[in-house]
């Protein structure tokens, strides 16, 4: 069972692409999950003939593949309730204009679609958005009425692009992620429900965003596998210690005394182990896509210690039972 193990690129978005391609090959990756925000223009694709064989070019010659496109920041603006931090998710013109933005986001993932077609890629991984997120506690009160209409909302916003998804023979695998409709197993759960199914939507697993509300992530995968259409690997780190609360004390990433931190892979609690047992077992087959974010360590060196440890944890599943030779005939 061959998996490539690639990069997902946001979090380099400093570079260009002329130089993260060299640097991710050096690291070892096989790979990137290109981010629209950072490494791939979409407009640019459905504008310029030259630009799709341009990357394809640079990707081949530095030895890479691109097998998903990261659309995360313009899916967030589709169904975000505004604030002025999605001004800096959307283009700078459209600042302070909620309206403006959403029907932006929603016109740039239907065109993220048509250029990932051009680029011969079928999944886009991504968010959603939530107008409900704020609601998630129950002060002052929220409604059932209200949590039904905010599904009702991502379901009539997102419908349309899943319509020209479909067209283009794309699907959209979301990251189920705190800020999202879908954050836990019962929103996730709910949401795949609303859609019925709908082949179009699935899910970019990441067991980071999991671990830390206490959801068992290797039971996500179990329970949700026929839904997995891409995969983080990104770890994180419980340091609970009775100071530290789960909703993060407004402490900024990389401080020691949060109660939990995104880190390096294989640095935090995350169960790869069982993960990958669990993806061999469903049939899973598309990249491994490491997110790395560890404020508290060198970038280079912590990618590359992620590539090779999840080489490392990248096996395949047994073709014979390991008692089947102390059998006799």
């Amino acid at each position: 069972m061959k998996r490539i193990v690639t990069l997902a690129s946001g979090q380099f978005g400093d570079m260009s692409l002329e130089t993260l391609c060299p640097l991710a090959k050096e690291m070892g990756f096989e790979g990137l999950e290109l981010a629209t925000h950072a490494h791939f223009d979409v407009q640019k694709a459905l504008s310029d003939p030259t630009y799709v064989p341009y990357v394809l070019g640079l990707l081949k010659d530095n030895g890479l593949q691109c097998l998903a496109l990261s659309a995360h920041l313009s899916g967030q603006c589709v169904c975000d309730q505004w604030d002025e931090r999605l001004d800096t998710f959307a283009p700078a013109p459209l600042a302070g204009q909620p309206e403006a933005i959403r029907l932006w986001a929603i016109q740039e993932m239907k065109d993220t679609a048509k250029a990932a077609h051009m680029m011969g890629i079928h999944i886009v991984t991504g968010f959603t958005g939530s107008p409900i997120w704020a609601r998630w506690y129950s002060y002052p009160q929220t409604s059932p009425k209200m949590i039904d209409e905010g599904f009702r909302l991502v379901y009539d916003n997102w419908t349309p692009i899943f319509d020209v998804f479909d067209e283009y023979q794309v699907k959209f695998a979301l990251e189920v992620h705190p800020t999202e409709i879908a954050f836990d197993y019962y929103t996730t759960e709910r949401l795949l429900e609303l859609f019925g199914h709908r082949p179009t939507l699935g899910l970019n697993f990441d067991p980071s965003h999991l671990l830390w509300q206490g959801i068992d992530e290797v039971g996500f995968v179990r329970n949700f596998s026929s839904h997995i259409y891409h995969v983080h690997m990104k770890d994180v780190k419980m340091n609970t210690d009775g100071k530290g609360g789960l909703l993060g004390s407004f402490l900024p990433f990389g401080d020691t005394r949060r109660a939990w931190d995104f880190v390096s892979v294989g640095h935090g609690n995350v169960d790869f182990d069982g993960i990958v047992r669990e993806l061999n077992r469903c049939g899973y087959c598309g990249p491994l896509s490491v997110e790395w974010e560890d404020s508290g360590m060198d970038r280079k060196y912590g990618a590359t210690e992620s590539c090779q440890y999840v080489k490392k944890m990248n096996f395949t599943p047994s073709s014979i039972a390991f008692d089947s030779a102390l059998k006799t005939d």
